[in-house]
């Protein structure tokens, strides 16, 4: 009865989580989504680079030097 009592708590804890994960949920936009960069998703490399005048390449650099902050990219992309 113990172990079943654990696995309903770490499944409880598991849909929590991925009710309350906003990076990358289409469905749940909002400031975590937009102040991020995700250049694994086609879209958003497709819809930053445009934002910044950059190509693809260009800010997956930036973003492997500086990380997924759109502030930390943009400011990387205009020196």
């Amino acid at each position: 009865m113990e172990l079943e009592a654990i696995f309903k708590t770490i499944w409880l804890l598991l849909r929590f989580i991925k009710k309350t994960t906003t990076m990358d949920n289409k469905q749940k936009t909002g400031s975590p989504d937009r102040d991020r960069i995700n250049v694994n998703e086609d879209y958003e490399l497709r819809d930053w680079s445009k934002k910044f005048g950059v190509t693809p390449e260009k800010l997956k650099e930036a973003v492997k030097k500086v990380g997924t902050s759109v502030k930390d990219v943009e400011q990387f992309l205009k020196k």
